[in-house]
């Protein structure tokens, strides 16, 4: 049975990846659900598990490196293996650097943590594991990750960081069969948004991105799981991701502007 940790899994892209996966599997895989939030995991599992899915919820804050070692040690000491590591867990910023101040910046280094160094920390923990089923590590990043936003400088930086990580691995350990996955949802149909960091480090309480055209998150995580079936290397969810990708190489220029108007105007700089 293959065994699939997916962390962040308490609520949004997470979540709906471990329900689409139970729907889809019909038993065929044992998930591991991680996030902080013992409730929320409860509930999600619950709806897998009358699926007929074998759930297993372990607590864990990605923040804490110990945590992320007890984790895929946990996963291992019941599951007896992993096959796929899928680094969702995640937080959002929005916050023009020209108006943070010097003595403003340690909530940077606390997203650099969740983005970023929990993705080492968990990937380096899962490392004997995956190479011995020739696994596939995924990791959720954003358009973000790939192009400069205005008011996402700590947010892009996080992501630019987590995809170099992965595609170098990726170079190093493809031909020992470790298989790497990179997706790069745009806006999506949750909440992450709201709850990240501002100016000061509060969560935003409202998205300074226009959000009417968000993605549905079912969507998201469809697409996601399709690329993990298919083997791709990166997942670009929309038409216009594909064409931004391809026009940063020829007019980037005209991707920043566009990029500009993807920012509610009362968030400009």
């Amino acid at each position: 049975m293959k065994v699939i940790v997916i962390t962040g899994a308490s609520e949004g892209i997470g979540a709906e990846l471990a329900r689409q996966i139970a729907a889809r599997d019909k038993g065929r895989a044992a998930v591991v659900l991680a996030a902080r939030r013992q409730g929320a995991l409860d509930a999600v599992a619950q709806e897998m598990r009358g699926m007929g899915t074998h759930v297993e919820v372990i607590v864990t804050d990605v923040t804490d490196r110990a945590a992320c070692r007890h984790l895929i040690d946990e996963t291992v000491a019941r599951l007896g293996r992993i096959d796929v590591l899928i680094n969702n867990a995640g937080m959002s910023a929005h916050a023009n650097f020209s108006d943070t101040g010097d003595d403003d910046l340690a909530w940077y280094e606390t997203l650099m943590v969740v983005n970023y160094w929990s993705v080492v920390w968990l990937t380096r923990a899962a490392l004997p594991h995956l190479l011995a089923t020739k696994g596939l590590v995924v990791g959720v990043s954003s358009l973000a990750g790939l192009v400069g936003v205005p008011g996402r400088t700590a947010y892009c930086s996080t992501k630019f960081a987590m995809n170099g990580f992965l595609e170098a691995l990726r170079a190093e350990l493809g031909h020992k069969g470790l298989r790497v996955m990179l997706a790069y949802p745009g806006t999506i149909d949750t909440a992450i948004r709201k709850q990240g960091f501002a100016l000061g480090g509060k969560a935003p309480g409202v998205s300074m991105l226009k959000d009417d055209k968000a993605m549905p998150v079912a969507t998201c995580a469809r697409l996601i799981l399709n690329g993990m079936d298919r083997g791709q290397r990166e997942v670009l969810m929309t038409p216009k991701a594909r064409f931004g990708r391809w026009l940063r190489l020829f007019a980037p220029g005209m991707v920043d502007r566009l990029a500009m108007k993807e920012i509610k105007d009362e968030f400009r700089p």
